[in-house]
């Protein structure tokens, strides 16, 4: 009979936190030095850095003299200029009102983002979520204070720009990435000048033209509104580049996925819909919420034409003279803001990324 051996423990130089670092920061010279570099780092910028934001930091002033005479941060300028940031020219006591919007934007994202919802019920609830928006920020109706949209301003505002430009843009890119593929020359060339027309210019100078230069090709008496065509320089620019991610996912698909998709007699849109297209927008998860992130900080470019976004709505309440001199805290916090978003996006993009388990990660 054989006699059975107990396996021995792993060695303890190999497992633990001490073999961790080991394997992960000092494994090589090189990744010593890095290392080294980086906790040299980390020591001579976090210590001075909470000394700055919390230490020494100013929460409860009431006048700006009081805040400069602390060593630190000046957060009561936050505390008193917070409204003006986050919500610009609209109405203070109307100020509800954006707050509930942006809170109803927010909702409908993550509806969007939790698979119970995906289904046709997505599309209802996403009309009336935007119709309840449009309401709340224009007003007239249900004994609400009419505002135009020259008073908008500060973060829903932005998450308006960033929400609407994506929802309406992914579309236009589907079908911008099925046309650039298309087997129809005119539909091809026409896909092609757009996307490449579009990308060769830089969202800044898109906005320009949507700003100063449309207004001048409208027929005499009639305008579009200046933040409207903002809207639509935003849109127009996302899809061009949603276009070319997609198209690097149709690329990705096996050709046997097409030919097989053939064989079952499906027509083209089945085909797309049902085979090829939910396979490469999983291809292109990573890739498509980068873009999705991009879109959401480049919509702070709308200052240059004057809208009173998130980084515009900052700027207007540093000018107040009472509290000059303290835009790094106005910018921590306007940043700090961006980072919550845009991070919740990234780690979302890991979570649906292994959830749907594509197969294609290495």
């Amino acid at each position: 009979m054989a006699s059975v051996t107990e396996s021995l423990p792993p060695p303890r130089s190999t497992t633990g936190p001490i073999a961790w670092v080991r394997e992960r920061l000092f494994s090589s010279p090189l990744n010593t030095v890095l290392t080294i570099l980086a906790v040299w780092l980390i020591l001579m910028t976090v210590p001075p850095f909470i000394e700055w934001a919390l230490i020494g930091a100013n929460f409860t002033a009431a006048t700006s003299q009081e805040c400069r005479a602390a060593s630190g941060a000046c957060w009561a300028f936050i505390a008193e200029k917070h409204r003006l940031m986050l919500f610009g020219l609209y109405p203070f006591n109307e100020q509800w009102r954006p707050a509930l919007a942006a809170v109803i934007l927010v909702a409908l994202i993550v509806l969007t983002c939790m698979p119970r919802f995906w289904n046709k019920t997505l599309l209802p609830i996403w009309v009336v979520g935007i119709i309840a928006v449009g309401v709340l920020m224009w007003g007239g109706v249900l004994g609400l204070q009419y505002v135009e949209n020259t008073n908008w301003g500060g973060l829903p505002l932005t998450l308006i720009l960033a929400t609407v430009g994506i929802a309406f843009a992914f579309p236009f890119g589907l079908l911008l990435a099925l046309g650039r593929r298309s087997r129809m020359p005119a539909i091809k060339t026409l896909c092609i000048m757009y996307i490449e027309l579009i990308r060769g210019v830089p969202l800044i100078s898109m906005l320009f033209m949507a700003s100063v230069m449309l207004p001048l090709f409208l027929p005499e008496g009639f305008t579009i509104d200046k933040l409207l065509r903002a809207q639509i320089a935003i849109i127009m620019f996302a899809a061009a580049y949603i276009a070319e991610v997609v198209r690097g996912g149709l690329q990705a698909i096996p050709k046997g996925q097409y030919e097989g998709a053939d064989s079952l007699g499906l027509s083209y849109w089945q085909k797309m819909g049902f085979i090829i297209l939910p396979q490469a927008l999983k291809v292109v998860i990573p890739p498509m919420v980068s873009l999705f992130i991009a879109v959401f900080k480049d919509t702070s470019l709308v200052v240059i034409i004057g809208i009173y976004d998130l980084m515009q709505s900052t700027k207007v309440a540093l000018t107040d003279p009472l509290w000059r001199g303290f835009s790094i805290e106005a910018y921590v916090f306007v940043s700090a803001i961006y980072f919550i978003f845009c991070y919740s996006m990234s780690k979302y993009s890991r979570a649906l990324e292994d959830r749907l388990a594509t197969g294609h990660k290495r």
